[in-house]
């Protein structure tokens, strides 16, 4: 859960005018327990192979750093596919119609009277926003922009550097799904879950950088078991909603994944906690027939 709202995090910090964590029920699969983020898939009748990196979507811009071989898969393909189409013209203007509760509901009807005090004040006081006027945006909306102040500094985002990256090499960028299936999950959920998330995270504000650092320093180890061990344990969570959140999207992803990468040799870049897991990417990839090896 707490990486697919850093995925969020970092596309609506990116095309909104205010400004990937996700779980498993099952252990991690044993072939995936290798410590990479980046891992080449190949078999399975490919001419080239293609590979699937994992990301962090939101971190100090000073951490952000690209490895040599990242940097030397990237130049073996021949596009590169994101969770979303990050330079699609189009998806600021279909993010922003996506950031607002149906009419006639607020945050504040979706909170108790103590909840929304609390967020109100650190909103206004802390953050420096206007959270009186924000309150049609919904609430896991609300949640991303808490963000760079846990971080505490510049922020950086794998994912628009890649497709920097792909840019200057002048090949396309794709998305594995589009905002509104994205955006769309969360209309599935509850007001009042997502308004509690957003409560959890400003009222018990230390725990949740303390997990959110921890969970950086996994990432920064390459270790997307461990990420996943993490988000099972979180205290910021919406357990209820993993299917449809995680295991639904990984598999959907797959055929897509199938599809582009015997079009041309693709490099996939999605959270790094869909890698790992018997449902994750990497074990439904194996499932299919590919051979997907880490690069260390």
């Amino acid at each position: 859960m707490r990486l697919i709202i850093l995925s969020l995090a970092a596309a609506v910090l990116l095309a909104s005018p205010l400004a990937q964590a996700q779980k498993t029920t099952k252990t991690a699969a044993a072939p995936a327990a290798t410590k990479s983020l980046l891992w080449e898939i190949s078999g399975n009748a490919l001419a080239k192979p293609s590979y699937v990196f994992g990301t962090i979507h939101l971190l100090c811009a000073d951490d952000l750093k690209v490895s040599e071989a990242v940097n030397k898969a990237v130049g073996n393909s021949q596009q590169v596919a994101l969770e979303l189409d990050m330079d699609s013209p189009t998806m600021a203007e279909e993010m922003r119609s996506r950031l607002t509760l149906p009419a006639g509901q607020t945050v504040q009807g979706c909170m108790t009277k103590e909840e929304y005090a609390a967020v109100n004040d650190y909103y206004t006081n802390e953050l420096k926003m206007p959270f009186a006027q924000m309150g049609t945006l919904k609430p896991f909306i609300l949640s991303t922009l808490l963000y760079p102040k846990m971080l505490g500094c510049p922020t950086g985002s794998y994912e628009m550097k890649l497709v920097e990256m792909a840019k200057a090499k002048q090949m396309e960028v794709i998305g594995l799904e589009t905002v509104a299936e994205q955006l769309g999950l969360f209309d599935k959920i509850p007001c009042d879950k997502q308004a509690r998330l957003l409560s959890d995270m400003v009222m018990k504000r230390a725990e949740a950088q303390q997990e959110f650092r921890a969970l950086i320093q996994l990432y920064q180890a390459q270790d997307v078991e461990g990420i996943l061990k993490m988000s099972m344990a979180s205290k910021f969570g919406m357990e209820e909603f993993e299917e449809m959140l995680v295991t639904s999207r990984n598999k959907r992803w797959i055929p897509l994944m199938a599809q582009q990468a015997a079009s041309k040799p693709t490099f996939f870049a999605v959270g790094a906690a869909h890698l790992g897991g018997p449902n994750g990417v990497l074990a439904l990839l194996r499932q299919q027939g590919y051979q997907v090896k880490p690069i260390l």
